[in-house]
């Protein structure tokens, strides 16, 4: 009965020992799985942060390069500002006006210079004098006349040819008749030369007063 009590004991025992021994293994392989996990998860929580922390850079980079981008083109913009061409809006206009000062100008002092001109004593150096006044007059006119060539359109200035073509046919019937006054007389060739060049004077002060502008 001793015998049998102890064989159970030690049967026990060894049963025991088994069970802790299996049980180690067991536990070992459980905590290995644990420690997988832990590090297959902290593995995947390094990636995230990694990943997060790629996606704040490339973020980062991207801003940083919006930034810079719209920088250029503020400078660019900046730029194309400050080389812009001056404006030419308003010295057109003033080249213009100038040009009819100058020409109002250079008729008014042709005129004062016929009046402060010594009149002669002669019939012959009076009709010479204003031939000479219209030849001066006239040359001035044709000036004028290649001005406003390249200033007027190709419609105003046919309408312009037209009104020429009339006014020196007018002028020279004007002229005429006013030397029929003294038609048989010495004054009569004057008369009509005198009006010739007083009528072209007016013609020029009339081109640069509503043509030119």
């Amino acid at each position: 009965m001793v015998m049998l009590t102890v064989v159970f004991i030690i049967l026990a025992a060894c049963g025991n020992t088994s069970d802790g021994a299996n049980a180690k293994p067991n536990n070992q392989s459980s905590n290995k799985g644990s420690t997988e996990y832990a590090n297959a998860d902290t593995s995947d929580k390094d990636s995230t942060i990694i990943d997060n922390n790629t996606t704040e850079n490339f973020s980062e980079g991207a801003e940083n390069t919006q930034l810079n981008d719209q920088e250029g083109n503020s400078n660019t913009s900046t730029d194309s500002n400050d080389k812009e061409s001056p404006k030419s809006s308003n010295n057109d206009s003033e080249i213009t006006e100038s040009k009819k000062d100058e020409y109002l100008k250079k008729l008014n002092e042709m005129e004062e210079a016929d009046r402060d001109e010594e009149a002669g004593t002669t019939m012959a150096e009076l009709e010479e004098q204003e031939t000479d006044r219209y030849k001066k007059w006239d040359e001035e006119l044709n000036v004028i006349y290649g001005v406003l060539k390249e200033q007027l359109s190709r419609e105003q200035m046919d309408k312009l040819r037209d009104e020429q073509r009339h006014w020196i046919k007018s002028r020279d019937e004007v002229a005429k008749e006013a030397s029929l006054k003294y038609k048989g007389g010495s004054t009569e060739s004057l008369e009509y030369v005198a009006t010739r060049a007083s009528l072209t004077r007016e013609r020029c002060y009339e081109l640069v007063a509503h043509y030119i502008k």
